[in-house]
This record gives C-alpha cells, structure tokens and sequence, in this order.
C-alpha cells in the first residue's frame, strides 16, 4: 500500500488549513484523510489481470513490439511498467493503462524478461497499491537472422554484388551455363539472353548453375579478445552474425557446413553436413566471450584433416604479437584447406586517428589510435604472408563481406 501524489497535495492543504483553525480540527482532519487513504488502497488491492504479448524468438538489435493489455476493464486507474534486465531495451517502459512499446534486445544469448508491475488507485486517487502480473517470460536472442536471411534470399535470386569486386556477372549466379529461362523483375540485366530475346519476342535470361557439395566450416574464436566493443555489439556478436550468414547462404547453395567455437578449448562443434544453417545458429547463439587466450593449433588440427573446405576464421587481428599464435597455425590448414581469416574493423578507432587533434590529449588519442591501426594492418600482413586471405570489413557488412570472399572463393573454383 502506497499513497499517491494527491494524498500528498490534501496533506498539504490540511497543513495549511492548520494555521487558522483550532488544532484538534486539523487533527481530526489528518485522521479522516488517513482513513480514507487506507480505504482507497484496501479498494485498490483486489488482483488486476495482465496480458502480455511479445515474442519468444527474437533477433539481436531487431526490435519487436511489446504489448500489454487490461483485460478486466480499470485501465484508467492502472500504472502500467516493463521491468527489464540490463540487455534488452524499451522505447517506452510505462505508461497509463495499455502498454505498447518496441522491445529491442542488445545481446544474444537466453534473458529473462521480468514480470510486469501494475500500480492500480483507488476510486478517491489516495492510495495505490502494487501487483505483478504474467509472470516471468524467457526470451531467446539470435545473432541478426533478418540480414543474414536477407542476404541467402539474395544469393538465391541472385541480386547479391560485392560492389568492391569487378566481374562478369552478380556474385554467386555461378559460372556454368544451365539454361534460358523467361525473365524475372529481379534479374540483373547481364544475364539477358539479347539473341533469345530477340527470337522469342520476349525478355529471356541466362541460369547459370552453381557448383554444389562443397564444403564450409566456420571456426569462431571466443576468446578474450573477442570481448571488445564495437559499437552497439562486441566482436562476437559480428562473428556469429557473419556465421549465421554463412551457413544460411551454404544451404542455399547445397553446400555442406559446420561450425567450431573454441578459446583454450573446444566450446562448440557442428560437424559438416546438408542444410545445417539451423544447427550452426543454434549450436552458437548463446555463445559468449571468455576470459581466455585462443588456442588456433587445437582448433584448426580438429578441423584439418576432413575434406578439403573453406575454412573462414572469425577472429580479432588486435596486432603482430596477438595474431603470432594465429600465423603459426595457419599452416596446419593451408595444406589441405582454402582459409579466409575474418576480422570486423573498429569504426571509433579510424575516426579517432583520422580526427583533427584539438588539444594535447586529442593529438595522443590520435597517436595512439594510428598506432593500434597499423598493428592490424601488420598482423593483417602476416596472415596474408602464411597463405590465408584476409577480410575486414565494418561490424555491421562483415557478414556480407564474408559471404562475399565465400562466393569468389567458390567461382574461382578453390574448393
């Protein structure tokens, strides 16, 4: 039992009115007011019903609508807020009567989201008291899916480009003629077929086919240094949503995929295998980075002897001395494997170095900045120099770049 701002607003006047009239009057006063506040609040305590509506499912960073309803009726007098744990985030939290707000979770993994609190008045607007309705409700949080499934669609259609890269066609249409197919509003306008267009009177395409049952395997460092922030994410979160690019565009392609999570051990393993895009999503979405060094020599000897792949490594390529244990086992898989080395680029970093210094401490962050940027570029170096290619691209078209080096990788025919 509470009471409310107006109990406070007629103690107020009470007090004042205590000024001019005899004590006990304002006495006797204060006593009815008390008495009518516990009424109020006493009418005020009978349970309120809550509905909540939100999704179990849920994206990193892809807001959802929350929705919360009174379905008894009372909803003038009802104060309605979401709790929330540190890693999800409301544009709205409370509000009288309904709730409806967008809910945007921040991190992947398993959270928790609270029960919702209802603060219902009195008739009189005196007293208030406090209920919690619909329990508690476990949210799963994948890595971004939207995009990644965006970019499969694109692949599938073949609207997929890497504008960085100059070629004949879109990335990923392949480079054996299938067929001649009518035209579709989504075909790039290189693979009009100009002599069966003419012949048939209508547009006509060229399908090419893509090789298939190729393999990917995607090795995801969670170690320490995976921990860092790159804006609203930390490397992790780019990995795994680079990864579940990946293995959603492998399905596409009929090409088989797995995944190997590890630090100083192996945390996860999805063996190679049709239409795993699920499984690697599921396997690795809770993941998160521990405060270990990345053994690469144990993870890349697990995943060296199978059938020739592409082996993409998501990792951080912090400088020469960190990426050193990276650079000595890169061998282990170049034998056998194409290796692509992934690394997300960190935007606050590039800006701070390319920034005017305007004070002595804005010219050392700038310093410093340069120097971290050309430790990567060195480490970058490095890796290039131990027969792996190298990507690295903003956290938010890492993935996209991935799928990109995936799909160049498949046309030069390297696997």
């Amino acid at each position: 039992m509470t009471p409310t701002p107006r109990t406070a607003v007629v103690l107020a006047l009470v007090a004042l009115g205590a000024l001019v009239v005899p004590g006990a009057v304002a006495a006797a006063a204060v006593a009815v007011l008390a008495g009518l506040v516990l009424a109020d609040a006493l009418t005020a305590r009978r349970p309120v019903r809550a509905t909540r509506e939100l999704p179990r499912v849920l994206a990193r960073g892809v807001g959802v609508p929350l929705a919360v309803a009174l379905p008894d009726g009372g909803a003038a007098r009802v104060r309605v807020r979401q709790p929330l744990v540190p890693d999800l985030a409301l544009d709205v939290q409370e509000s009288d009567g309904a709730l409806h707000a967008t809910l945007t979770p921040r991190r992947r993994g398993r959270h928790t989201l609270p029960a919702v609190a209802l603060r219902a008045r009195g008739p009189l607007g005196l007293g208030a008291w406090q209920h919690r309705a619909g329990g508690e409700q476990e949210l799963t949080v994948f890595p971004d899916l939207p995009s990644a499934r965006r970019l499969a669609l694109a692949v599938r259609e073949g609207r997929f480009r890497d504008p960085g890269v100059r070629t004949r066609g879109p990335v990923g249409l392949g480079t054996e003629f299938e067929r001649i197919r009518e035209y579709l509003p989504d075909d790039d306008v290189r693979q009009v077929n100009w002599r069966a267009t003419a012949r048939a009177g209508r547009p006509m395409s060229n399908q090419h086919r893509v090789e298939q049952d190729q393999e990917i395997m995607v090795v995801i460092d969670v170690g320490r240094l995976m921990a860092a922030p790159l804006g609203d994410r930390t490397r992790l979160d780019a990995a795994l949503d680079a990864a579940a690019a990946l293995a959603l565009v492998a399905d596409e392609l009929g090409d088989r995929c797995g995944a190997l999570a590890f630090d100083d051990a192996l945390r996860r393993h999805v063996r190679p295998g049709r239409a795993t895009g699920s499984a690697v999503v599921r396997a690795t979405f809770d993941l998160e980075p521990s405060d270990r060094d990345a053994d690469y020599e144990l993870a890349f000897r697990t995943v060296g002897g199978g059938k020739r792949a592409l082996v993409v490594v998501l990792t951080d390529l912090l400088d020469e001395a960190a990426a050193r244990a990276l650079v000595d086992a890169v061998p282990v898989l170049t034998r056998r494997h194409a290796v692509l080395v992934a690394s997300a680029r960190d935007a606050d970093l590039e800006t701070l170095a390319r920034a005017q210094p305007a004070t002595d401490h804005d010219g050392l962050a700038a310093a410093a900045a340069t120097d971290l940027l050309d430790a990567r570029r060195r480490a970058a170096a490095r890796v290039r120099g131990a027969g792996a290619q190298v990507v690295e691209a903003a956290p938010e078209t890492l993935a996209a770049a991935c799928v990109s080096a995936y799909l160049h990788t498949k046309s030069r025919r390297r696997l």
